[in-house]
């Protein structure tokens, strides 16, 4: 059996940027071992695997795997998935095609909406299926510092600190002083063992307010071994957790508030995500990610 796959790099408005996906369509008779197999044959961060929604209002059911386990929801796969759907399937108006995007996930449905338009990327942006919330207890500074490489100093600004988040994953996030320092973090050995992969998490996110560009609030990496991720060029289930520290530490006021976030720039793959939060009450309210995304390949593959 043949079935048909693209790829997409997500997060970018460029091709050879950003987040490489690949979607396999009409996946529906593949067993969960076969769909390991073949993420893991891609080695791509993350592989989607399209099948028959269960209800006839919704546009397809979508599993994510990374080349080592199933995770039940990403950011990347759900913007890239949903923009490739509304590629192949939105009708067109006078060169523009607006579409929202159905997606089952092991996480919920997510609604996604998504902007085609004739010479330019497209882009997506749904609202997270859950809210960030405080998840676990983190090793001392030193020995976060050490896993990463870093001397303590270098870990924390102003009042972040380091802190789980959970929004359907886990990640442990470190706040680094610096850019030069971030630059220098790594996945260090048995002093990682120690500091991450005891506490359940999916991956540890690093962020620092220095950036590249003048138009991002954050410069961020995420190293996720545990699931078989070195590194991963943009991690939009991460920023979602993200928000409940913006909106926590950086006590924002009741409002709608926008922040772009740079990642994967220390592997030559620049990514931007567009970080929407809402806050009302005092409370964070809803988190949407957005960003664009272009066509790379498309094949067959056999199973």
């Amino acid at each position: 059996m043949a079935l048909k796959f693209h790829t997409l790099d997500v997060f970018t408005d460029r091709r050879f940027g950003g987040n490489p996906l690949a979607v396999v369509l009409g996946a529906d008779t593949l067993s969960d071992d076969q769909m390991q197999t073949i993420a893991r044959e891609f080695n791509l961060s993350e592989t989607v695997f399209v099948q028959s929604s269960t209800r006839p209002a919704h546009s397809a059911r979508m599993r994510i795997f990374t080349p080592r386990s199933e995770i039940p929801f990403a950011g990347h796969p759900t913007i890239g998935t949903a923009i490739l759907l509304a590629e192949l399937n939105a009708p067109a108006h006078n060169g523009e095609r607006d579409a929202l995007v159905v997606l089952e996930q092991a996480i919920g449905t997510v609604r996604v909406g998504a902007r085609l338009r004739t010479g330019g990327a497209a882009f997506a942006e749904f609202d997270a299926p859950k809210l960030p919330a405080e998840a676990g207890v983190l090793p001392p500074v030193d020995v976060l510092a050490a896993g990463l490489g870093l001397i303590p100093s270098e870990v924390g600004f102003e009042n972040h600190a380091p802190i789980c988040y959970a929004a359907g994953n886990t990640f442990a996030f470190v706040p680094v002083a610096s850019l030069e320092a971030i630059g220098r973090a790594r996945v260090n050995g048995s002093h990682w063992e120690r500091a991450f992969e005891q506490q359940g998490i999916s991956g540890v996110y690093v962020y620092t307010r220095q950036c590249e560009h003048t138009t991002s609030a954050f410069h961020v990496r995420m190293f996720a071994p545990q699931i078989g991720i070195a590194e991963d060029p943009a991690t939009g289930s991460a920023a979602v957790g993200l928000a409940g520290i913006v909106h926590q530490s950086d006590r924002l006021r009741d409002g709608t508030h926008r922040r772009i976030v740079e990642q994967g720039y220390e592997m030559g793959r620049p990514s931007q995500i567009v970080l929407t939060l809402v806050a009302a009450g005092g409370k964070l309210a809803s988190v949407r990610i957005g960003g664009s995304a272009v066509r790379v390949s498309e094949g067959t593959i056999d199973v």
